[in-house]
């Protein structure tokens, strides 16, 4: 374990200094003027706490269950495209890191490794993250491979029918889909089934699959309506960490409205945004079972791999710990909406 990195600022700060400048803008970038990316951590901001006190705190519960699992966290790994870029096992290393704690990691589509030789470094829970880049015989054999490797669901990413207009990478001349064919098992990518994906392909994954199917990319109500009538198992709230639509609202700010909207029908998990314990608070708090994280987790592995995957996941469980102990809550799994309000 590192224990040289105490704060997650410590993390980030190895890794951008690790990193080409190339690779780091890759990661750490958004969609155009990233005015997304800014709301998404705007909103989370605006957020404030009301603590209670003198709660007895001495026993503190992060467990949470979801999609059929008993998690010790209420937090997931992000699936994040080229990891590859950032160590050189990528996605088996990430879910390396990941094992220690039994945290819930979610394997990219384009990992650029079988998913079978993931599935082998796995220790933790695995969901597996599909992107349509291939007719459905492709996605078929694609998906019996997955479940027979075990990953416990499948989530079917929404908002990528174009790729976004990523302007740090554009300005740089730099192509980072290009550049993930180092992976040893890299596939080309075919955008244009992407393009045509409509619900009649939600209903058709249903048939085949015998795992639960989550949608990533939800950010509107309409949308979860939709996807709850048609048997969806997750709504994963998020609009691509920024990367993908510019101007669109803050993950946090539409969360509300999708709860309502799902009324139970489904288990709600979010991401885009959240890097510190308070922001998974905050999440859990108005809704969501479970916050991934992304570029938080990426820093980690990019400055210790395995190991400071790990180490991330550490600092953001006692972050939640103590957020929770402060503000009077002893378990995630009773968190309310009245637990914060907005402050501008």
């Amino acid at each position: 374990m590192p224990e040289h990195f105490m704060t997650l600022p410590e993390i980030e700060r190895a890794a951008k200094n690790a990193l080409p400048p190339r690779v780091w803008d890759f990661g750490a970038g958004g969609a155009e003027t990233e005015t997304s990316l800014k709301r998404n951590r705007q909103a989370l901001d605006r957020l404030a706490l009301r603590p209670r006190v003198l709660v007895d705190v001495s026993q503190m519960n992060l467990s949470t269950p979801f999609a059929g699992l008993e998690l010790p966290n209420p937090l997931a790994i992000a699936p994040i495209g080229g990891l590859v870029l950032f160590h050189p096992e990528g996605d088996c290393e990430m879910v390396r890191g990941a094992g220690s704690s039994g945290t819930l990691a979610v394997v990219s589509g384009v990992t650029g490794w079988a998913v079978e030789e993931v599935a082998k470094e796995a220790i933790a829970p695995l969901f597996f993250q599909l992107y349509y880049f291939g007719p459905r015989s492709w996605v078929q054999d694609l998906l019996g491979r997955v479940e027979a490797s075990g990953y416990h669901a499948v989530c079917l990413t929404v908002d990528m029918a174009v790729y976004g207009r990523r302007e740090r990478d554009m300005m740089r001349r730099y192509d980072p889909r290009a550049a993930m064919t180092i992976a040893p098992h890299h596939r080309a990518l075919d955008d244009s089934y992407a393009e045509k994906l409509t619900w009649d392909d939600v209903a058709w994954l249903q048939e085949i699959l015998s795992v639960p199917l989550g949608l990533k990319g939800i950010m509107t109500a309409e949308d979860a309506r939709l996807a709850v009538e048609s048997g969806v198992e997750i709504i994963w709230v998020s609009n691509h960490g920024g990367r993908q639509l510019d101007h669109t609202l803050g993950t946090i700010d539409v969360l509300p409205e999708i709860v309502e909207a799902v009324d139970g029908r489904a288990e709600i998990m979010i991401d885009s945004g959240f890097s510190r314990g308070t922001d998974i608070v905050k999440g859990i708090a108005l809704g969501a079972k479970v916050v991934a994280i992304g570029k938080t987790a990426l820093w980690g592995l990019a400055a210790d791999g395995a190991a400071g995957v790990d180490q991330t996941i550490r600092i953001l469980s006692d972050e939640i710990a103590t957020c929770l102990a402060l503000c009077g809550r002893t378990s995630v799994r009773d968190l309310t909406p009245d637990l914060v309000c907005r402050a501008e």
